[in-house]
């Protein structure tokens, strides 16, 4: 066998990894639960990068593995990561970097360009030819952030609870909801979330319950979609703004929220970006992030473009 490539790409719900040759050709995969460090810690994230490396890797010591998470959203997080796979045999040579990177590489190959995660939360970033990157602090609330399938369940739930005890106005959320959780009313959610039952981040099921209801004429299903539409508009232009990047580009959009094909939540995206940033626009990719760890670990072993040419063509 030839020199070993590996590319790992984890998000709040699922980790792949990728073996492919220095020629571009796929050789591997394998998956596994969600990696993200902000989930499952720091210790127990790397078990898992290196389970899935050693399984495609065998024996062979990679040439480069690219390692792309969701949770490592500051510099020193990503050197705290790095630092941790250190010591590994197969870590001789690696990059450590938020999946947003991934994600934007599998959308674009554009120099200039911007990417939103519209996932499990919400985050994103802008980069420029130069290498300059703008990014967010992407800590929740504390940082300004709200949004992704944890978000909008979160505020569906809210409005939901504020229905059932008389402090808000009706919403079909509030008899749906609890449904999607085997319980009869909000009630018994609000209850079960607090003894631990259920945690905040199970709320994300609820996005596409949220986008259903939403198309079916809802005002507060709709208000909480056009509200996320907005918010991912104002986290790309935000970045762009941040790079002085006001001429055409594209904003690469993924996670499965975006990914869903809502036309309510996608056209509000593009009536916030005509507004917010006229010269970007958005591009709803439907390769997986995994493609996109691949071209960049390619790249980084110093593979020929024609090589990251055909894996991108392998894989979609």
């Amino acid at each position: 066998m030839g020199p070993l490539v590996i590319a790992v790409d984890g998000g709040g719900s699922k980790t792949d990894a990728l073996a492919l040759s220095l020629d571009g050709e796929v050789l591997g995969r394998a998956s596994a639960g969600t990696s993200s460090p902000h989930f499952i810690g720091l210790a127990a994230s790397v078990a898992v990068v290196d389970a899935l490396v050693r399984e495609l890797a065998g024996h062979v010591v990679p040439a480069h593995v690219g390692v792309y998470l969701s949770g490592l959203d500051l510099e020193s997080e990503v050197a705290d990561y790095t630092a941790a796979l250190a010591g590994l045999p197969w870590a001789a040579s690696v990059t450590v970097e938020n999946d947003l990177f991934a994600l934007l590489r599998a959308g674009t190959s554009e120099p200039d360009a911007a990417a939103v995660i519209c996932g499990t939360g919400l985050n994103a970033l802008a980069i420029r030819a130069d290498g300059e990157v703008a990014r967010y602090l992407a800590l929740g609330p504390i940082s300004g952030d709200w949004g992704g399938g944890g978000g909008i369940g979160e505020l569906a739930l809210w409005y939901s609870a504020r229905e059932t005890d008389g402090r808000g106005e009706h919403t079909t959320l509030t008899a749906a909801i609890p449904r999607e959780f085997g319980l009869d009313t909000v009630t018994e959610l609000t209850l079960a979330l607090h003894d631990g039952t259920y945690s905040l981040p199970d709320l994300a099921r609820l996005s596409p319950l949220v986008l259903e209801h939403s198309r079916a004429g809802d005002p507060i299903a709709r208000h909480i979609v056009d509200r996320q539409a907005e918010e991912i508009a104002v986290m790309a232009s935000g970045a762009l703004a941040r790079l002085g990047l006001d001429r055409e580009v594209p904003v690469v959009l993924g996670g499965g929220v975006v990914q869903s094909g809502d036309r309510i939540l996608l056209d509000g995206v593009d009536a916030a970006l005509a507004r917010l940033a006229p010269r970007a626009h958005a591009v709803v990719v439907s390769a997986p992030p995994i493609l996109g760890a691949g071209l960049l670990a390619l790249e980084s072993a110093g593979a020929r473009p024609e090589a990251v040419d055909r894996a991108r063509a392998a894989q979609g």
